[in-house]
């Protein structure tokens, strides 16, 4: 084997082992993907005093899927994505004949999720905690 056939089977060799690493790191990846499935309840800031919400969610890859019910009723989600450790999603509600969409953005850490929601009344940031 001459010299050019050293180099070029050690080139081949180090991508072969880059791009299986690589492939490695991005399966590991999607394996950290944040376990939401489940109940979660939040004590939500209002107008009216804290409001007890419980969210219903179910993971598929990166969709999200659920709903969220308080005293006012149950509602589903839609638009519901995971990424990693954040979530999104939006709760379309009517409210005296109107549309009222919230939109929450969300980073689990554990068994909480750190929530801002944006709609309504203003911004409300709070933890939903899961549910034993």
């Amino acid at each position: 084997m001459g010299n050019y056939d050293r180099i070029f089977c050690y080139h081949f060799g180090m991508k072969t082992t880059i791009l299986a690493v690589m492939a490695l790191l991005c399966s590991s990846l999607a394996a950290f993907a944040a376990d939401v499935t489940g109940k979660w309840t939040a004590e939500i800031p209002g107008g009216r005093g804290p409001q007890a919400t419980t969210f219903t969610f179910k993971a598929d890859g990166a969709k999200l899927e659920g709903t969220v019910a308080n005293q006012r009723g149950e509602t589903p989600i839609t638009d519901g994505k995971v990424d990693g450790d954040k979530i999104s999603f939006v709760q379309v509600m009517n409210v005296q004949g109107n549309e009222m969409k919230m939109t929450y953005t969300g980073v689990v850490k554990g068994d909480s999720i750190e929530i801002t929601r944006e709609g309504g009344r203003g911004p409300a940031t709070f933890t939903a905690k899961k549910a034993q």
